[in-house]
């Protein structure tokens, strides 16, 4: 590991702190943990305006999926 240097505004380090004290952690882990859990929230979002942009390129046609109804159907009718 490598070790860093952050600056905090004092209303943010006491929220760090108290959520630090709560769950039993440190400072280093909670914010390597948050870091972890907001990249990948990017990529994610990344993934969704690519999803986004194809189906803008190419829409789904009507009936283009209908062949895949039948097994939707689950038999416990």
């Amino acid at each position: 590991m490598t070790t860093i240097q952050m600056t905090l505004d004092e209303e943010l380090l006491k929220e760090v702190d108290g959520t630090v004290k709560r769950l039993r952690t440190t400072r280093s882990a909670l914010i390597r943990d948050s870091i972890r859990h907001y990249l990948k929230s990017l990529h994610v979002s990344r993934l969704e305006a690519q999803d986004r942009e194809a189906y803008k390129r190419k829409p789904v046609r009507r009936g283009e999926f209908d062949i895949w109804e039948g097994e939707q159907v689950w038999g416990d009718e």
